[in-house]
């Protein structure tokens, strides 16, 4: 990783990972600042937070399922840098949209606020759907195939370290600012992707297929029958359910069982996009520039451990008094307060190690031409099971489950990811030479 740091002094990524990076922070500037204030200012019953949560979840996921194949296509078979410069336009927009349902919201009429908000995550949702499959395959486009982990790693990384500082922005900064600030960044980002080198058509023309359940059915068609692909699909889809999962009970579990403010719910959340960078520079160092499952299944199972130990944790935690929330100073000064910190580090730093070596499988496995459609059908495989998570919260939520006991199930899921880990290790061990990204023209 500390090679490819390089890559950022280069004109071919820097303006690439200078748009993801504001984009990402602007999304979750956004999301986090519509989290906190319906979590804190508008509900005050734990179902209805966690039922909000997983609502805001799944429309934001939606259109990846509707729409990542007609996504996939146009980025196949249009100039990356031109879509990209379309979509950072669009995101003023919808800023716009956004910024004025946290206001409406911050005056007197949540309920016509968190419509608005909740419109503005769903065009966020189609924004990131068209951009999604272009931050990946751009870069083989871009760089030497010795650089497309270290590429990758540093995305990875960088959209990280933005979501840590949009989420944490979002806990210290006023509503008002939330809504001003969500405005500038996406006009800045406007002018980083123009930035952006081109990045033609590689392949032959497409005929585009603009029904999405025909197309999506063909894009994953086209994709799953590679057996490492499939594997690392299916490994990234539980661990981005296991995600979902997370980040709907977290918010609510800060409140009602850590009993801390916004700005310590925003911090904890943080703190994973803290531990999923770390594990991005980890992982790129312990496979020295190859793209490997090799350490994913050890990874994914130590995550399990730490998502136990943090559920015990969390039942031992000393609550503030009746009525009252812990600020940043009173939970900082709790017993657990380091332990509970230290765990979630040390999930996010084993979840990234987890994943990141199998992003860098799609797009080193097919062809240039074929890349975005890879992402694309990874995107849609994932926003699927990122769904079934969703309803699977509301579900187990209306029974009655705690959020302490539902991290228990993260934990069996966690297993079913070191599975699926190892057999795409083992596939790559029986087909050595198509998992090395230097041997593929």
């Amino acid at each position: 990783m500390l090679n490819a740091l390089g890559l950022l002094k280069q004109r071919r990524f820097l303006p690439l990972f200078t748009t993801q990076f504001l984009g990402a922070f602007n999304d979750n500037l956004f999301k986090t600042s519509m989290v906190l204030f319906a979590t804190y200012a508008v509900f005050n019953d734990p179902q209805m937070e966690a039922n909000f949560n997983a609502l805001a979840t799944g429309l934001g996921i939606l259109p990846f399922f509707l729409l990542s194949a007609l996504a996939g296509q146009l980025a196949d078979s249009h100039d990356k840098a031109k879509i990209i410069r379309i979509v950072k336009t669009v995101e003023i927009g919808i800023m716009l949209l956004g910024a004025t349902g946290l206001m409406v919201a911050r005056f007197g009429h949540p309920s016509l606020g968190i419509g608005l908000m909740l419109g503005a995550v769903l065009c966020l949702g189609v924004h990131s759907t068209f951009f999604g499959p272009i931050k990946y395959a751009i870069l083989p486009q871009h760089l030497a195939p010795c650089d497309v982990l270290g590429g990758t790693g540093l995305v990875e990384a960088g959209t990280y370290l933005a979501i840590l500082l949009g989420t944490v922005t979002a806990g210290w900064i006023p509503i008002e600012g939330a809504a001003a600030s969500v405005l500038v960044v996406a006009a800045i980002g406007w002018f980083a992707g123009r930035e952006v080198p081109p990045a033609p058509r590689e392949g032959p023309p497409l005929k585009l297929d603009y029904n999405p359940f025909t197309a999506s059915w063909r894009l994953i068609s086209a994709t799953l029958h590679i057996p490492r692909l499939f594997l690392a699909i299916v490994a990234i889809s539980f661990f981005w359910t296991i995600g979902a999962v997370l980040i709907i009970v977290f918010p609510p579990l800060v409140k009602n069982v850590l009993t801390a403010d916004e700005r310590v719910a925003s911090f904890v959340i943080a703190v994973f996009s803290v531990g999923v960078a770390i594990g991005s520079v980890v992982i790129n160092s312990m496979l020295r520039g190859r793209i490997s499952a090799k350490f994913s299944p050890v990874s994914v199972i130590a995550m399990g451990g730490f998502v136990v130990l943090f559920s015990f944790l969390a039942r031992n935690w000393t609550p503030a008094p009746a009525g009252q929330y812990y600020d940043w100073a009173g939970f900082i000064h709790q017993p657990g307060a380091l332990p509970v910190l230290a765990t979630l580090l040390a999930i996010a730093i084993t979840g990234g190690m987890f994943v990141v070596p199998l992003y860098a499988f799609l797009t080193t496995t097919v062809e240039k031409d074929q890349t975005a459609r890879t992402v694309a059908a990874n995107n849609v495989v994932n926003s699927g099971a990122m769904t079934i998570g969703s309803i699977l919260v509301i579900g187990i939520t209306a029974m009655g489950v705690t959020p302490q006991d539902m991290l228990f199930l993260v934990a069996a899921m966690c297993l079913v990811s070191a599975w699926l880990a190892q057999k795409l290790h083992r596939a790559c061990d029986d087909d050595a030479a198509g998992c090395l990204p230097t041997l593929r023209k």
